[in-house]
């Protein structure tokens, strides 16, 4: 399979960020804990390792918090590899938007700078009344 049709099935798949698997990781490590007197034996080295991971590096901790972050960047249009970069990431000025996901001004439903100015400050609300 040549790389270019390797690269496209990327665009239709759901992706994550890293707050919602935290979410779906603490969800079933709770799980295993009920299932077992010794939580420590159903939870592997990786489990443990991947959800230290995600949530160290989770923008959102809140539930609704996480919710409400794709809620607001679902209103934007974004791919979901663009939503979850800008999820992710928290860029703080339009520049930083840019320069981590440049498809938000290149493709045919390009974003004006002050569209993306609005999504990043209702992302910065969100984090802010966390």
């Amino acid at each position: 399979m040549p790389l270019s049709s390797k690269l496209e099935m990327f665009l239709k798949a759901k992706c994550l960020m890293n707050c919602e698997v935290a979410l779906i990781l603490e969800r079933k490590y709770d799980q295993l804990q009920q299932m077992s007197d010794d939580p420590l034996n159903q939870v592997s080295q990786v489990f443990e390792k991947s959800l230290q991971y995600v949530k160290r590096f989770s923008r959102y901790k809140n539930p609704d918090a996480v919710r409400q972050v794709r809620e607001i960047l679902s209103r934007y249009q974004l791919a979901e590899f663009e939503l979850c970069v800008l999820g992710n990431l928290c860029p703080e000025t339009v520049e930083e938007a840019i320069a981590m996901v440049p498809s938000i001004k290149t493709k045919g439903r390009a974003h004006d700078d002050e569209a993306i100015e609005k999504m990043l400050n209702d992302l910065s609300l969100i984090k802010k009344f966390e």
